[in-house]
């Protein structure tokens, strides 16, 4: 199941989204987090999943990948989903059967919730898996150039970001490898009670600790034998170049809104 964590993986294909400037891409993802909270029916959250599909198909990255790639965060999908069932009480009755009663709003609260769920997913996973990890960090820090106005360490936070959104699929990688090591000296992480895997965990933990801390510490030594001493002075290998294509992007980001306006019940 590691290996298939999508979030922080860059997957290099020749698409129209993967040459999109890395700016319009970050404000595409925070704009599309807060445009998503406006659907609240059938037709608009019909058109965010066709919009998303869309996306998904112009990065040419199989959709299966995605689909593999959610299942780690599924568990927290389907707990979303029961909590609305079991817990709201509005609407008509479509179930009854002995203390657990299931309403009409609940179902819908419950489908939709976690429909807005994986569109977030989905999307932000689409700006890791088309974006290396030095273009997002020039992006970002781009963004919040401004604020260097004020004393805030803009680069420190961008690399930053960088470095935990790379080392989110390093960890995974890590945390498989020493699953498969220790299931192939006989413990179980899948079966039995609930005392007895968390139990198996706890030695997880331990050597995915030292793990992190040597890899940690192996970046350090390889950034200072670069010469790394912070953003004063640095300059960019690759410049940022605003295309028509991302202009494009923001008119769709102003047309999904106003789309999901009109819609809105």
């Amino acid at each position: 199941m590691m290996e298939k964590m999508i979030i922080g993986r860059y997957v290099p294909t020749d698409s129209m989204i993967h040459r999109l400037d890395p700016r319009s891409k970050l404000i595409f993802v925070f704009a599309f987090i807060c445009i998503v909270f406006l659907a609240n029916n059938l037709v608009t959250y019909g058109i965010l999943v066709v919009f998303t599909i869309i996306l998904i198909l112009l990065s040419k990255i199989p959709f299966s990948f995605f689909l593999k790639g959610l299942k780690p965060i599924l568990w927290l999908i389907l707990f979303t989903l029961f909590l609305h069932l079991f817990f709201t009480k509005q609407g008509s009755l479509i179930f009854h059967l002995g203390f657990v009663k299931i309403y009409e709003e609940g179902v819908r609260q419950g489908v939709f919730i976690s429909l807005r769920f994986m569109l977030l997913i989905f999307v932000s996973s689409l700006m890791t898996l088309t974006t290396t990890p030095i273009s997002l960090t020039d992006g970002l820090e781009t963004l919040l150039h401004p604020l260097k106005k004020i004393k805030f360490p803009v680069h420190e936070l961008a690399l930053m970001m960088s470095i935990s959104l790379r080392f989110i699929p390093t960890l995974m990688d890590e945390t498989d490898k020493i699953m498969k090591a220790q299931m192939a000296r006989g413990v179980d992480f899948s079966g039995g009670p609930i005392k007895d895997r968390v139990k198996a965990i706890i030695p997880l933990l331990i050597p995915l600790f030292i793990s992190s801390f040597k890899r940690a510490e192996e970046l350090a030594i390889a950034m200072e034998a670069r010469g790394y001493r912070g953003g004063e002075g640095r300059t960019k290998f690759r410049l940022l170049e605003w295309k028509k294509a991302d202009w494009v992007v923001l008119f769709i980001l102003f047309a999904l809104a106003g789309v999901l306006i009109i819609f809105r019940a």
